[in-house]
């Protein structure tokens, strides 16, 4: 199939590639002349994991190309896919659909016989309606429909995803939109991933509820890990205790200094905006937004408390400085929000991240950049674990004491186990477990 997709961002790049390699002829499209000649030349824009491959064998197959001129990439097209922005609007926290509308505008203006519009973008209900009055507003001959289909895409996991997804959702108010749609994604339901077709609202709906309710996972048990902290408990043994039971399940249980990235912050805030606008408060989400906002301040009072109460003229290391391993996503990354209450309160800091600094030069300002691990440790006096990168998992704890003023090791991923650390001569804090618990491994049994 021809399919074009408007935005060459995170989403737009990574569905893109994956399209082409399902043997669709794709075309991605942005206004950013410098992204697109980067793009052109095989330069990617984003860190994701196994992308660029993907990019450079099918540009070399003729599947994928790349283009700012939209009107000759809309008017062959079957499926023109919109994958642009929908930031958090400034002041009100709204989602910003002005992208996402203007797309609208100019592809309408370049339709050329029956073509199915599909929102990939993450919106608030109501926005296809939007998206179809734009359209049809502006080209009332034009024969179209227009579909919602959102991703689930994780950052650093993103074209697995793509390609072997839980669920594959498509919501359409026009029948003519289904066939083209089983089309699309023909090679993955052939292999069973399941195709679930919903009215145009539900599909929208379902996107948000979808984060909304990992968000509330992910603040529900940070705040456990608080009550472990102070109860004498261990989060971690908690989090399992849950997990085990089928209707809870194990995944985002992992304690740690709040969520962040380019999706759960915004979405949360929209869908607690859209909540207000139908009279229908989402007061569960409300609370995690601000609970959440609250988490990643208070991890930089943690660090301070580690250090003694004071870190005036202190050096404090930070190792991870993006939202998540795998990917170079700085977008309300807790490291921000830790980092600026250590500055605040007089610290220097000096931090490494694989992946992550050139992006966090643009956020973060009076922050040293070291070149790996060790050297953000070299004459610090603490180091603080943010982000848990493969690289951090097992550091050299005796070369990073050696290499530390003093040895404080704060733990926010609950990488290490304390009795090992301790043993090595530092003074530990981690999340949710307490000084005077006896840590259990993997297989429930005491460490000795």
């Amino acid at each position: 199939m021809r399919i074009t997709m408007i935005g060459a961002g995170y989403v737009g790049l990574v569905s893109g590639a994956c399209f082409s390699d399902f043997g669709h002829d794709v075309t991605c499209v942005d206004l950013d002349q410098k992204k697109i000649e980067r793009l052109e030349r095989g330069q990617i824009p984003i860190y994701e994991p196994g992308l660029e491959t993907l990019v450079t064998e099918n540009a070399k197959a003729g599947r994928l190309s790349f283009t700012t001129d939209l009107a000759s990439a809309v008017s062959g097209a079957d499926v023109v896919f919109i994958a642009v922005g929908t930031p958090s609007r400034r002041g009100d926290g709204y989602a910003d659909l002005s992208y996402v509308h203007a797309a609208a505008a100019d592809i309408a203006k370049a339709l050329d016989g029956f073509t199915v519009i599909v929102t990939k973008s993450t919106v608030p209900v109501g926005t296809g309606d939007d998206v179809e009055r734009i359209i049809a507003q502006t080209r009332p001959d034009a024969d179209f429909v227009v579909v919602s289909n959102p991703e689930f895409l994780r950052e650093g996991a993103a074209i697995e995803d793509f390609k072997r997804p839980d669920r594959i959702v498509v919501g359409l108010e026009d029948q003519r939109a289904r066939p083209v749609m089983e089309e699309v994604y023909r090679p993955l339901y052939l292999n069973q991933s399941p195709l679930m077709f919903t009215g145009r609202r539900t599909a929208e709906l379902i996107k948000y509820a979808a984060n909304g309710f990992l968000a509330m996972k992910i603040t529900f048990i940070n705040e456990m890990a608080d009550l472990c902290e102070k109860a004498g408990g261990d989060v971690q043994a908690v989090a399992r205790g849950i997990g085990l039971d089928n209707r809870i399940g194990s995944k985002f249980l992992n304690a740690g200094p709040g969520y962040g990235g380019s999706c759960f912050p915004k979405d949360t805030l929209a869908l607690v905006k859209t909540g207000q606008d139908f009279d229908a408060p989402l007061r569960l989400i409300e609370t995690t937004v601000a609970v959440n906002d609250q988490r990643k301040r208070a991890m930089g009072r943690k660090v301070i408390s580690a250090c003694g109460g004071d870190v005036r003229g202190k050096t404090i290391g930070i190792l991870g400085l993006t939202f998540k391993p795998n990917t170079d996503d700085m977008r309300d990354a807790p490291s921000i929000a830790i980092i600026q209450a250590l500055r605040d309160a007089g610290a220097i800091v000096r931090a490494y991240d694989p992946e992550g600094m050139e992006a966090a030069k643009t956020v973060l300002e009076g922050v040293e950049y070291a070149k790996d691990a060790y050297d953000a440790a070299d004459g610090a006096d603490c180091l603080v674990l943010v982000t848990e990168w493969n690289q951090f998992r097992s550091l050299d704890l005796n070369r990073i004491k050696k290499a530390m003023t003093a040895p404080v090791l704060v733990d926010l991923r609950n990488v290490y186990r304390r009795h090992e650390v301790e043993a090595a001569g530092f003074v530990y804090s981690s999340i949710g477990r307490a000084q005077d618990v006896t840590e259990l491994d993997t297989h429930g049994v005491a460490a000795q």
